[in-house]
């Protein structure tokens, strides 16, 4: 009897579990807002145009189809939603609790507080207050509560920059509040790990390239990452607490840490779902070779074990076009590099400056024996 499996959200992001899970002989159910964008419609065999966060909606025609596994990827807003659907219906999952804590950025600094976790210290407004901010040393950082992206993260200089930020953010917010916390100056760097009842496994740490100030939004990444092994011990100890604090369990999960100049490693937060950006949809498998992108739909269905072989040890990367970036271009039309390049698209001819992920017009991934730097 052919499988059923349920994707939430239908953007390019999503293309690759669908492409996957077709590949699988799976017979796909993909959810979300037919709103222009929602390329995997023509790839899934039933396409259901309603919001991702129209939980109980979902639920219903999950239970009438007899799906076998819910799942996402790369997509914060749809997490809540599957943990909720897969509870009801009893199919593998995150706890709905889980779901709140690495989707909330307000309950996840809690949750870092809480179990000692060394994050930024912070507060969640809102609206702004100079009371409240008053005990911060500027700048600061200003993110939405429940957004993904970069979108409505700035730096603020001054508390007239911080009102401007606040509000902007709270703006973007679903739940209409955002966090105020310390500025951590540093290095990113993300780590892509797979979990399976409550047993997790590091695939790979991941370096970032961010915008310069005041946004802060990711102009490449690259695998394995560059930082010594002391550092890269810190950054597994961090990611193994936060995974046990924010109760994953079940699936893909992207932990995002900041490391200073003095080695100190802080958590700034997790998703319980793949990282975006290419990151787990292709890096992973290029540089480690594990199939991260088949492990999620495995975990789902539950049909999944642990432990796992990493079967290779290449570099990977994804550098992404702009206004900021207008360097790559040549790269784009010149054919020189096309033996590492594995895929380079130009989505928008028309350069932006970078405030925010959707301000980006193309990409190019490769894969080398060595890190591949096209400044």
């Amino acid at each position: 009897m052919v499988k059923k499996i349920a994707i939430l959200g239908a953007s390019y992001l999503q293309i690759p579990l669908v492409q996957k899970a077709k590949d699988n002989g799976l017979e796909v159910h993909c959810f979300a807002w037919d709103d222009g964008k929602a390329v995997c419609k023509e790839y899934s065999d039933y396409f259901y145009d309603v919001s991702v966060l129209e939980k109980d909606i979902i639920l219903e025609k999950c239970t009438e189809v007899g799906i076998d596994g819910i799942v996402t990827i790369a997509t914060d807003i749809c997490v809540p939603t599957i943990a909720y659907v897969a509870n009801k219906l009893n199919l593998p999952g995150n706890s709905i609790e889980c779901s709140l804590l690495t989707t909330n950025k307000s309950l996840m600094r809690k949750c870092f507080t809480e179990n000692n976790i060394a994050s930024p210290r912070s507060i969640t407004v809102v609206e702004f207050d100079p009371a409240a901010v008053q005990d911060f040393t500027y700048p600061v950082i200003i993110k939405p509560s429940d957004r993904s992206g970069s979108l409505g993260v700035i730096k603020a200089d001054s508390l007239e920059e911080c009102k401007t930020a606040i509000e902007n953010a709270v703006n973007y917010s679903f739940s209409k509040t955002c966090v105020v916390e310390e500025y951590i100056k540093g290095k990113e760097v993300s780590v892509e790990t797979i979990s399976c009842n409550g047993e997790h496994k590091i695939l790979t740490i991941t370096d970032k390239v961010i915008t310069s100030e005041p946004y802060f939004v990711e102009l490449a990444h690259h695998q394995p990452s560059s930082f010594p092994e002391h550092i890269q011990n810190k950054i597994v100890d961090i990611t193994y607490s936060i995974l046990k604090a924010t109760k994953v369990e079940n699936g893909a999960s992207h932990v995002e840490l900041m490391i200073t100049a003095g080695g100190d490693v802080f958590s700034i937060e997790i998703g319980s779902r793949m990282g975006g950006d290419f990151i787990g949809s292709d890096l992973v498998q290029l540089s480690t070779g594990f199939d991260y992108v088949q492990a999620v739909l495995d975990i789902a269905l539950g049909q999944f074990k642990l432990p796992v072989e990493l079967t290779q040890k290449k570099y990977a990367g994804v550098y992404f076009l702009s206004e900021n970036t207008k360097y790559l271009l040549p790269f784009f039309e010149d054919n020189s590099f096309d033996q590492y390049i594995v895929k380079k698209v130009i989505t928008n001819p028309s350069l932006q400056n970078i405030h925010s992920s959707n301000d980006r017009s193309g990409y190019l991934i490769y894969q080398s024996d060595k890190k591949i730097d096209f400044t």
